[in-house]
């Protein structure tokens, strides 16, 4: 069909195929972008920001460090707002963080953390990294041990640790599933090394009633997470797990929290 020009011509430009589709491409982006917003605006969910301003009252949680590396306990206590509440979208996140402890010695650094942790829990967004920064730090006057055998680097990893923990119990972080295979390979080799270690002890008259009665060995109930659970004291630290479990059984290095073995 033939169109009449009226008015004077003062430049012009050929269409190709290639702007064609990137005008296709740009009105599609636009299209979709539009009805995310309109998703969003009918859903009406509200994520974690820092525009949000704390509310009069806030769930919390408090936990004990009683590390060597300190003379007085720390009380680490982490509030949480919940958003949506009452909805299908209710979760709760994390919104400041204090520390409270008898000793002033770290008290400086304590502050400057727990202020530094509170902003970024207050950002909003995915805030597990802090997790792995924390539990990467290193004191150079050494670590230790605190209780069920687990290796702390730092005092500052075990508050990455407690960290670790309170997202857990949120929601926000979630264990890897250790498989029935693996579980099953810990618990025989746990009864393994309590076979051998009690043939290698002579027999006591005046106990074996008592062992009898009482069920002394350790087949039943048996620990495999780490916390809590008793290891021989002859065992040595598990690099994977971090955790006094490793113990030698039949010439080969293995931890009876994690299932490593040396020998494979």
């Amino acid at each position: 069909m033939a169109v009449r020009i009226d008015k004077k011509i003062k430049g012009y430009t050929v269409v190709t195929p290639e702007d064609k589709a990137k005008e296709a491409v740009k009105a599609a982006a636009v299209t979709r972008e539009a009805a995310e917003a309109e998703l969003a605006k009918g859903a009406d969910v509200i994520q974690m920001h820092e525009r949000i301003e704390r509310p009069e009252v806030l769930i919390g949680s408090t936990y004990k460090i009683k590390s060597p590396l300190v003379e007085h306990a720390m009380y680490v206590t982490i509030n949480d707002i919940v958003l949506n509440a009452g909805t299908d979208h209710e979760h709760r996140r994390p919104f400041e963080i204090f520390i409270n402890s008898k000793s002033m010695d770290h008290f400086q650094w304590i502050v400057a953390l727990t202020r530094i942790m509170s902003a970024v829990f207050r950002k909003g967004g995915d805030v597990t990294f802090l997790v792995e920064e924390m539990k990467a730090v290193f004191d150079p006057k050494g670590g230790y041990f605190k209780a069920g055998g687990v290796y702390m680097p730092s005092l500052v990893a075990e508050l990455g640790m407690i960290i670790e923990d309170h997202l857990k119990s949120i929601g926000m972080l979630h264990d890897p599933e250790m498989s029935a295979e693996n579980r099953a390979l810990i618990v025989e080799k746990r009864r393994a090394y309590d076979t051998h270690q009690r043939s290698k002890k002579k027999p006591e008259i005046s106990k074996a009633p008592a062992a009898a009665a009482t069920g002394s060995g350790h087949e039943e109930d048996i620990e495999v997470t780490g916390d809590g659970a008793s290891f021989p004291p002859t065992a040595t630290m598990c690099h994977k797990c971090s955790t006094k479990a490793l113990v030698l059984m039949d010439g080969c290095a293995t931890c009876l929290n994690c299932g490593y073995s040396k020998c494979g």
